[in-house]
């Protein structure tokens, strides 16, 4: 019996491509990204921001404490880490530390456009979470709250990351950046 009639044996590695492959195919959303522009100027304290859902007693819409000005990254990484810090710093009343709780109430998945200085160019939203919709704008919200994020010109193009927001069933978010 002669083993030239069998197909070829795939490499592991190569096993492990097309399976990989196959999950990121199945991940993507169906409908094109969403953009959320970001306003030409920012908001004045009696016009509300427009993607800042209504602050309530127990959430501010405003941080408790200024933030220190931006730390200039090294690298995208350092930049993804910075800002999700730096989400927290500004959301403290909205944020959760520790552990993520299984399950989670939604996870929105958003990606950041800055400009050369750091501000937010774009929102766009990579990934609409099924249940809790809401949560959208107030990830967006927190986006803009924390912004800018330090300059990044020296950073190559695009400038722009992404970030996971792992919400708890009180609505609180902890960027997943952080659980790394």
């Amino acid at each position: 019996m002669r083993f030239t009639d069998l197909p070829p044996r795939r490499a592991p590695w190569q096993r492990l491509l097309a399976l990989s492959t196959l999950a990121l195919v199945a991940c993507t959303p169906t409908r094109p990204p969403v953009t959320v522009p970001v306003p030409p100027e920012a908001p004045t304290a009696q016009t509300p921001a427009p993607l800042t859902p209504t602050p309530t007693p127990e959430r501010s819409a405003t941080p408790a404490h200024p933030l220190p000005a931006p730390r200039r990254a090294r690298d995208w990484d350092d930049l993804r880490l910075l800002a999700a810090a730096r989400l927290i710093a500004a959301n403290p009343d909205m944020t959760y530390d520790g552990p993520v709780v299984e399950p989670l109430l939604a996870i929105p998945v958003l990606e950041i456009e800055l400009n050369a200085d750091g501000s937010v160019r774009r929102v766009t939203v990579l990934r609409e979470p099924r249940q809790a919709k809401d949560t959208i704008q107030l990830a967006i919200a927190a986006v803009h709250r924390a912004a800018p994020f330090g300059p990044v010109a020296h950073l190559p193009r695009p400038w722009k990351f992404a970030e996971v927001f792992l919400f708890n069933e009180e609505r609180r978010f902890k960027p997943r950046s952080l659980d790394l």
